[in-house]
């Protein structure tokens, strides 16, 4: 074998050894990834209103994930409806799926609510589950990716959990005043006076019914924020004909804090 061709076989072992080295870890990740999935998907449920005498019984309004000793579920204070049909017997309701396969429905009822950071909480009258945990939110950078797991367009596609990967790719304020007067809401107004919060910008693409949907580690499955609202291009329906890609998360550092007020 002459000296150039030693040396051109040296650099193909070489560089197959690099493909090899190379291509470890990703595989490692995605095995990870599935086994963060497979634990973290029986957290998390559907949140909606059950009514016996109407049709469809069950309306969805958005996901929701349990935290604290399993009682508790975390959700949006926007899937929460601000008024129960008590007389007809309207309940707030969670459906769980469980590792079998099999939907249970049980009602809830809410325990507190932070309307400025769109959260709240829910206790279940079913069994606990298993808790997720809360991660250090303070501690995320724009560039890290992570999961969110939850119910996008559940009242068409069914209670069966779907998982999506985004970056965070920024920390915006989420009180950024219109460009009209009247554009301004008592909401807004509060968040303008007490301060903006940062939130997450998030590339991942959510639909309506993600909201709710705990944004988790794919390694460990700790929490670190909680989606509660896509960018829409123009009107509602163009969530879903044409999503734009940016989504938003508040961070988990203010449920940790509501989830103090309660007591377990």
């Amino acid at each position: 074998m002459t000296p150039a061709r030693r040396r051109l076989v040296g650099c193909l072992l070489l560089a197959s050894a690099a493909a090899l080295l190379w291509a470890g870890p990703p595989r490692a990740a995605r095995a990870d990834q599935a086994d963060t999935i497979a634990r973290v998907k029986y957290s998390v449920v559907v949140v909606g209103t059950f009514q016996a005498t109407r049709n469809p019984r069950f309306r969805f309004r958005g996901t929701g994930f349990a935290v604290g000793d399993g009682s508790l579920v975390a959700t949006n204070a926007h899937v929460v409806p601000d008024v129960l049909d008590v007389e007809r017997n309207e309940a707030l309701t969670i459906l769980v799926r469980e590792p079998g396969g099999k939907l249970m429905q049980f009602q809830v009822d809410q325990v507190a609510s932070d309307p400025d950071h769109d959260l709240a909480l829910l206790r279940s009258r079913g069994p606990r589950l298993t808790p997720l945990r809360l991660g250090d939110s303070d501690q995320v950078r724009e560039g890290q990716l992570f999961l969110f797991t939850g119910f996008p367009i559940g009242e068409v596609l069914g209670a069966f959990p779907v998982t999506h990967r985004a970056m965070i790719s920024a920390m915006a304020p989420i009180a950024i005043p219109g460009p009209r007067a009247n554009q301004l809401t008592p909401r807004l107004l509060r968040q303008l006076a007490s301060g903006a919060f940062s939130i997450f910008q998030l590339d991942g693409t959510a639909y309506p019914g993600n909201s709710g949907s705990p944004v988790y580690s794919a390694e460990t499955g700790d929490v670190v924020g909680v989606v509660n609202m896509v960018f829409v291009k123009g009107r509602k329906e163009a969530a879903l004909e044409e999503p734009s890609g940016i989504s938003y998360a508040i961070p988990a550092r203010y449920l940790a804090e509501l989830l103090r007020t309660v007591r377990q």
